[in-house]
C-alpha cells in the first residue's frame, strides 16, 4: 500500500492549509484562530497539524481491515466493527438500517473528517485548542467552531455556479456537512443533482445525504436512465441496485414533484433530529428544509441560482 502524502497548499505556507491523501481519501484541512497570532498562532496551527498527520496515517488500513463487513448492508443483527472510523460509519447508518438499504460506506468520507478532527482537538487542553478547525474530505466537512466562530459553506452546481451559502454560528449544534447526488464521488439511485445535509457530525450528514438523494426520484420515468451499480463500478456496495446514470429534460410539476418526494424525507429527518438542514437541488430548481418558529417548514426555490446565504 502506498505511504501516505502530506503538504502544504497555498505555495508550501506552513500557515496555510495541508492536504492529506492516501489512496482514495483526500483532505484538506483548516486550522484559524482569531485571537493568537504570529508565532503563537503558528505553534497552535503545527500542533493541529502534527495530530492530524500522525492520526491520518494509519486510516486506510484500518478501513481496508474490515472493508467486508463495511461494505454489507447495515441492520441491527451485523457485526460490530472495531475500528474508530468504522464505529463511526455504523452508528451514522445504523439510523436508517431498519427502513431503507444502506451500508456504512454510506457514511465514510465524513467518519474519517470526524475523526482526525477528534484527534487534533484531543492534542489540546479543554480551551486551548484553535477557534476553528475544518476538515474537508472531498465535500463532506467536519467542524470545529467555537462560540465566537462561524464557517460558511458554499453549495454549487457542477458547472461552479453558486447555489447559495450555509452559514453555521458556533452556538449552533451543527458540526457536519455533506453533499451527495447524481454529481457527488459516490453513485445514486435518485435523481438530485445535489442534496446537501448539515447534521450534529459530518458522518451523520453524510449518511443522511445518500438517504435524502435517494429520495430524489421519478421511478419508471421515460427521461431517467438506471444501470445495475455493478455494471458502472465494479465492486459497489450496492451490488446489483439500479442506480441513476443520466437524467434527460424534465418539465416544471416533474422536477417539482422528484424535489417533494425528497423534502418529505429530509423533514422526517429533521422531524426526528437527526439532521438540522437540507437543501435540495434538481434542473436549476431546490428546496429548503429548515425548521421554522413554528412547525418545520419548506422553502421553495424557483430559481435555485439565488446566491442566498442560508443561517444555520
Amino acid at each position: 500500500m502506498l505511504r501516505p502524502i502530506s503538504r502544504f497548499l497555498d505555495d508550501g505556507n506552513p500557515d496555510g492549509r495541508l492536504h492529506l491523501q492516501h489512496g482514495p481519501v483526500d483532505l484538506i484541512i483548516g486550522v484559524d484562530d482569531a485571537v493568537r497570532t504570529g508565532l503563537d498562532g503558528s505553534l497552535l496551527r503545527k500542533k493541529a497539524f502534527d495530530a492530524a498527520r500522525t492520526r491520518f496515517k494509519t486510516v486506510l488500513e484500518e478501513l481496508v481491515g474490515e472493508l467486508a463487513l463495511l461494505r454489507a448492508p447495515a441492520n441491527k443483527h451485523a457485526k460490530r466493527p472495531s475500528g474508530a472510523v468504522a464505529m463511526r460509519m455504523m452508528q451514522a447508518v445504523s439510523p436508517f438500517a431498519e427502513s431503507h438499504f444502506i451500508t456504512p460506506m454510506a457514511a465514510v468520507a465524513g467518519a474519517v473528517a470526524d475523526e482526525i478532527i477528534s484527534a487534533m482537538l484531543l492534542a489540546f487542553d479543554a480551551g486551548e485548542g484553535p477557534s476553528r478547525i475544518y476538515v474537508n474530505n472531498g465535500g463532506d466537512i467536519s467542524l470545529h467552531i467555537d462560540q465566537s466562530s462561524e464557517f460558511r459553506i458554499r453549495m454549487a452546481s457542477e458547472s461552479g455556479v453558486s447555489l447559495g451559502d450555509f452559514a453555521i454560528a458556533g452556538t449552533s449544534p451543527s458540526r457536519g456537512i455533506a453533499t451527495s447526488g447524481r454529481g457527488g464521488r459516490s453513485l445514486s439511485m435518485g435523481i438530485a443533482d445535489s442534496v446537501t445535509i448539515i447534521a450534529a457530525t459530518a458522518a451523520a450528514a453524510d449518511a443522511a445525504a445518500t438517504i435524502v438523494a435517494n429520495a430524489v426520484d421519478l421511478p419508471d420515468h421515460r427521461q431517467v436512465r438506471r444501470a445495475r451499480a455493478t455494471d458502472v463500478v465494479d465492486d459497489s456496495d450496492l451490488g446489483e441496485r439500479m442506480v441513476v446514470v443520466d437524467c434527460g429534460p424534465l418539465d416544471e410539476d416533474e422536477i417539482d414533484r422528484a424535489l417533494s418526494a425528497g423534502a418529505a424525507q429530509a423533514k422526517r429527518l429533521l422531524d426526528a433530529d437527526l439532521i438540522h438542514r437540507a437543501a435540495l437541488f434538481l434542473k436549476n430548481r431546490g428546496r429548503l428544509v429548515v425548521p421554522g418558529e413554528g412547525p418545520h417548514h419548506q422553502v421553495i426555490l424557483h430559481n435555485a441560482q439565488t446566491g442566498a446565504t442560508f443561517d444555520a
